[in-house]
């Protein structure tokens, strides 16, 4: 295998709750509830979850929700936007905390 990422596992994510049923019933009505239409449409989710899918580097959750935004209606220039900004939150949170090292910074006198 050259990647840790195999694209078969996708298919199988629901084994995860073989030995705790319960649990992952709980998580799946969880996760259906979130996905239903509401005051964001099901389009506009797919779109959210394939930004955060990318800010969180997850191979199978870009694969799935690629698949799903496409699904949806979404097109490669809306999906690309969307990692566009999950980019630029996540290059702009790391920036912020350079404010934590101008503090550390000032307080050693530096």
């Amino acid at each position: 295998m050259d990647s840790y990422y195999n694209p078969a596992d996708l298919a199988r994510f629901a084994t995860v709750g073989e030995e705790a049923p319960h649990l992952w019933e709980k998580f799946m009505a969880y996760y259906s509830a979130v996905f239903e239409e509401g005051a964001l449409s099901a389009r506009e989710k797919a779109l959210i979850a394939l930004a955060v899918a990318h800010a969180l580097q997850c191979p199978y959750c870009i694969e799935a929700y690629t698949q799903d935004a496409l699904e949806k209606g979404s097109n490669q220039e809306q999906m690309t936007e969307a990692v566009h900004v999950a980019a630029a939150i996540r290059g702009g949170a790391a920036l912020v905390h350079g404010v934590q090292m101008k503090n550390v910074c000032n307080k050693l006198g530096f």
